[in-house]
């Protein structure tokens, strides 16, 4: 793919996700019209327990990508009753679609990193493989009370510039 086309296409989503997310955090933030009692805070579990209800969604997510990315798409988004801007979500839909014809197909994805700074939030990073090219898929998901929703989703394909970042000799200690 031409590199100022990727450039464009990567610039493009990283805007229409902060602007996604900016709209999402400024609704979550207005008092909620039912809100319900705080419960007793429970003993914190071990992260590989606390998040095991979000991981069902990352492998439900990665069961419709393979067959079609709008679906896993719009599953994903419906987790959180927050995420109601279907134009926002369209755009990142139709983003990702054309990103996809260069990608290839689908082979199959590999965690990097899963991150439990509390029992009540994760972060997965993941390297979703395809035949010409990988992308990142990074989830963030949140408990509020009993249920995980998604808190964000992104995805770009900078990995390779992050290693030769990483690589550099003046990134050693």
């Amino acid at each position: 793919m031409n590199h100022s086309v990727k450039y464009f296409l990567n610039r493009t989503f990283l805007l229409a996700a902060i602007v996604c997310s900016t709209t999402l955090f400024a609704k979550a933030q207005a008092p909620a019209a039912t809100a319900k009692p705080a419960t007793a805070a429970k003993p914190a579990a071990k992260s590989a327990v606390a998040a095991k209800g979000s991981a069902s969604y990352i492998e439900n997510f990665f069961k419709k990508y393979k067959t079609s990315p709008d679906s896993a798409v719009d599953y994903l988004f419906g987790t959180n009753k927050l995420f109601t801007n279907v134009s926002q979500i369209n755009i990142l839909k139709q983003k990702l679609d054309s990103l996809h014809f260069g990608l290839g197909k689908y082979l199959g994805r590999e965690l990097i990193v899963q991150k439990n700074p509390s029992p009540s939030l994760v972060l997965y990073s993941y390297l979703v493989k395809h035949e010409n090219m990988p992308i990142r898929f990074t989830f963030m998901f949140y408990k509020p009370q009993n249920d995980w929703v998604l808190y964000r989703f992104n995805y770009d394909d900078q990995i390779d510039a992050e290693m030769i970042n990483a690589a550099r000799i003046d990134n050693k200690k």
